[in-house]
């Protein structure tokens, strides 16, 4: 089972969703306050299973209605994706992965693992 991990950073507090290997496979935005990042959360759970794919990598890509993973290509030339909410907002990103399947096995993981992801909050330092 994933797990959410929630913990403070200089600017406020963020999530980072682990798979079963421990790997980061989505991380939040950095949120004003533990509320919102709950918050964050919740959306992630609720908006991953729902959400469609929109694959901008290819020519002519239908654009869809929220909620969606939009998986793209950065600027070094890899690919990424982002889970955008029902409203349009970007609630978790991914890292930039070489290849394409690598990039979709992630979405599939934070589908598979975030529902069920159980809650950690980091201890402060």
């Amino acid at each position: 089972m994933g797990k959410f991990v929630v913990k403070k950073v200089k600017t406020g507090i963020k999530f980072n969703l682990h798979a079963n290997n421990g790997e980061i496979i989505a991380t939040s935005e950095v949120y004003s306050s533990k509320a919102s990042c709950m918050k964050g959360i919740a959306s992630v759970r609720k908006n991953s299973v729902a959400a469609k794919l929109e694959d901008q990598t290819v020519e002519d890509f239908e654009k869809l209605t929220h909620p969606k993973f939009e998986v793209y290509k950065d600027k070094a030339g890899e690919f990424r994706f982002r889970l955008k909410a029902k409203n349009g907002q970007i609630i978790a990103v991914g890292e930039g992965y070489k290849a394409k399947a690598s990039c979709l096995n992630g979405i599939e993981s934070i589908r598979k693992n975030a529902p069920d992801a159980k809650l950690v909050e980091e201890p402060s330092k």
